[in-house]
Formats: C-alpha cells, structure tokens, sequence
C-alpha cells in the first residue's frame, strides 16, 4: 500500500509540475446583458470586447421590451444580470421610477447628441434611434399612376382606401410607435378623429410587424397593401438582403410633415450587479464605435453616437426624420400609454 501511496503521490507532483499554471485573476469574469429578443450584434464585435477586457459577456434575452423591462423589475431584489439594454423611450419613465438602474456618467456621452440624451442622472444612457414612419411600394403606386403619400393627412383621402397596413400598439412595438405619431401630429383629442377616418379607409391592423410587413406589404410578400408602418431604415434593409442589390431601394420612407415617431433605445447598469466594473465597462463598449458601427447593418437602427460612421446602404438608403417629427414627451406616455391604448381598440377594432 505504501509502494502504491507513493507512486500516486509521485504522478501527483509530476502532473503539477508539467501543467502550466495560471493565476486566478487571469480566469475571464462574466458580464450578463440582459436585453430583448431583437438585440443582435456580430460574434466579432463580442469577442473584441471579450479579448481587450478580459470578461465572458453573457447574453440574457427576455422576450420583446416590455416583457424583458417587467421580467427586470419583478427581479430587482435579486438582479438577473449585470447591464440591461432595450428600454426606449416608450417605456423610459416606467422603468426610471422603478428605481432599477444606477447612475452612470460614461466618458462616451461627450459623443453622443444631448437631444437622445433624455435622463438627467444618466442611469439610462441612448445606445441607437430610429424612426418608425410610413413606406410605401414603389412600384405598386406607379402601376397604379398614384402618388406615394406625404403625410398622414393623405391616408384618410379615397384614392388610399384598403392600402394601409398598421400593427396593433396593444402588442407591437412599431404600433405603439405609430400611434404616438398620431397623438404628437393631431393630438390628444384629435388623434382618434384621424383613427376613425382610417378605419372608414379600410385601414388593416396586423398583430406585429413581421405580419404586416411579411404578410400583407405588397413590395415583401404577396399581400395587396402597398403602404405599412415599419422603419425609415427599411428601405436600405431591403437592399442589404436582396440577392441582387438593386440600384435603387424598391420601397422608401415618408418622413415628413410630423408623419414619424422617433424610438431611443437605452442601455443601463442594473442596481446589484455582481459584477459593476464589467458593467461599466460594457457600457462603455456598447457607446463607443466599434459596437456602435455594428447596430445599422444588425439591428437597422442609427447609432448614437455622432463619431460612428454609417455603411454605405445606410447613407444611400436610409432616412432620418427631421426635427419637426411628431413628438409626445416620456412622461406624457407613461402616464396615458394604456388609455390611448385602450381607446385606440375601442375606435378601431371593435
């Protein structure tokens, strides 16, 4: 037994002696990144953070914003993750008064527009925008000797009747959008007039975007309805995707005469975090260009920050909506989302 006891205590000796031996601190941390299920950026991107750093980054994702921003709250005690990416101004002052982030005033604010910068105490800090508008079929509308819309006054007029497909802002995050379009451009007490006349228009609610824009838009599917609510970006999506990038975009965007509702999307340190130096690091990651150079051509948003430069089917294709976009402040919708909501369905759908 003794002969046996040393030869494995010798074998022991010999394993630690040839393995190469690593500190602890050299071993990558982990940071967590809580955020919805749209959030997409390249492996590449990650791994430039994960090498320069040091840090595994964990992705948690939690269902569309909302679901993802409640999932956040109901686990505040408790913190799921370490950052939380997707809060848009939709949603800003509901998850502000929760009370769930921590201040954090990123040096990469210095580059980013003070307009998408909409917390003061910098506990959510703008990561991308875009602008959900109207976009029409070009080439349906020629066929037809038609003019594409330009406002959304136009959508009410005859010759727009059944061409108009929307989501419900009950379930979609592009609905919700719209329908504050609606709100900024004629009002809280005008805005359900304009609905009233759309729905006299034959207006078609689909229950998201990819069912309106999939499965009734007639430049994406085989659907009959050549104007739907999406992106002023998805014009230079549809290049990127075609097999054969046509010269010029089949679809465009109506950006004009306060037609639009601007979305700002949110990064922040949840309060808790296991790991706050990773998450201020991450952050920081998520504001410079390298991430930010990566949202357009993965998420079809417009970076933040003023130094990231654009591909070129962005600069080509995209748009952005002017200042004069209709506008309805976060505390305004947080504290009548629901009631315009619940109006909404009862002038619309029922």
């Amino acid at each position: 037994m003794k002969r046996r006891a040393g030869k494995i205590f010798a074998a022991t000796v010999l394993v630690l002696l040839t393995t190469p031996w690593r500190c602890p601190a050299e071993d990558p941390g982990t940071v967590t990144l809580m955020t919805h299920d749209s959030f997409d950026v390249s492996k590449e991107v990650v791994a430039a953070f994960e090498k320069a750093h040091n840090l595994r980054v964990e992705f948690l994702k939690s269902g569309d914003a909302g679901a993802a921003l409640v999932q956040a709250i109901l686990s505040k005690e408790n913190p799921m993750a370490d950052v939380f990416f997707g809060v848009d101004n939709t949603f800003l002052t509901r998850a502000l008064e929760a009370d769930i982030f921590e201040p954090y005033e990123s040096p990469l604010l210095a580059q980013i527009p003070d307009a998408l910068e909409l917390d003061p105490e910098n506990r959510l800090l703008p990561a991308d925008y875009g602008d959900v508008c109207l976009n029409y079929d070009k080439k349906w509308l020629a066929r037809k000797g038609m003019e594409p819309p330009e406002s959304l006054e136009d959508l009410a007029k005859p010759a727009y009747k059944g061409l108009l497909v929307v989501q419900n802002p009950a379930v979609s995050s592009p609905g919700l959008a719209f329908l504050l379009a609606t709100v900024g451009r004629f009002g809280p007490d005008g805005y359900l007039d304009f609905w009233k006349k759309l729905r006299a228009n034959d207006v078609l609610v689909a229950s998201g975007w990819e069912d309106a824009y999939y499965g009734h838009f007639s430049a994406a599917s085989r659907g009959g309805r050549p104007v739907v609510v999406s992106y002023a970006s998805s014009p230079a999506a549809e290049v990127h995707f075609a097999e054969s990038p046509p010269p010029e975009a089949p679809t465009a965007a109506v950006t004009g005469n306060g037609s639009t509702f601007r979305q700002i999307e949110f990064v922040g340190i949840l309060k808790g975090a296991e790991n706050p130096e990773g998450a201020r690091k991450l952050v920081d990651f998520m504001l410079d260009t390298t991430f930010q150079e990566d949202i357009p051509l993965r998420m079809f948003m417009f970076p933040a920050n003023r130094s990231a430069k654009l591909p070129p089917v962005f600069v080509e294709h995209a748009r952005k909506a002017p200042d004069s976009s209709a506008a309805v402040s976060p505390r305004d919708i947080d504290a009548h989302r629901e009631e315009w909501i619940e109006a909404w369905t009862a002038t619309v759908l029922r």
